[in-house]
């Protein structure tokens, strides 16, 4: 009986034996975190602006594009390989943005592409997280928010330029 119960125990020790020591939980954790944390930054200024795609889906897909890069370095993939893990991410996200843009019958009026670009960039700030690449992602996630914030006031500018366009066209 005991003999079963050391092959149960020796199954789940292999099983679990991916992370080697205490510095590689570590790692994982943090890559994984600040995958999350700078997801949930672009999904809360989109969740702020009323979009679909808020906090929790750019968090899954941030923390999902580390994920799937971090455990190709883990099992080994040599650096070149990864690339392969890079464009299937930016393939598969790329049918989710696609999913998000939405095209008004009748007329040429097209939603949803700031939602799609932004989950896009946040698989890329999620595989820079992953790949160990953090203070380009934390750049990135603050370079995003800021284009992102600034767009109401551009539009507000361009709105007022095009005012006065308007008014002395229909002066003609």
């Amino acid at each position: 009986m005991d003999s079963n119960w050391d092959a149960v125990g020796n199954v789940f020790r292999r099983e679990f034996s991916d992370v080697a020591d205490m510095e590689q939980a570590v790692t994982i954790i943090l890559r994984l975190l600040i995958a999350g944390l700078l997801g949930g930054l672009l999904g809360f200024e989109r969740e702020r602006s009323g979009k679909e795609a808020g906090i929790r889906t750019h968090m899954l897909v941030s923390m999902g594009s580390a994920l799937f890069v971090l455990v190709s370095q883990q099992s080994g993939v040599i650096q070149t390989d990864i690339s392969r893990v890079v464009q299937g991410i930016i393939a598969g996200v790329g049918f989710l943005g696609a999913g998000t843009i939405l095209k008004d019958s009748g007329s040429a009026h097209v939603r949803g592409l700031t939602t799609a670009a932004g989950i896009w960039l946040t698989a890329a700030i999620g595989m820079a997280a992953g790949l160990g690449r953090e203070m380009t992602a934390v750049l990135s996630t603050v370079l995003a928010v800021g284009v992102l914030s600034l767009e109401p006031l551009l539009r507000g500018v361009s709105n007022r330029v095009k005012a006065p366009a308007a008014r002395i066209a229909n002066e003609d």
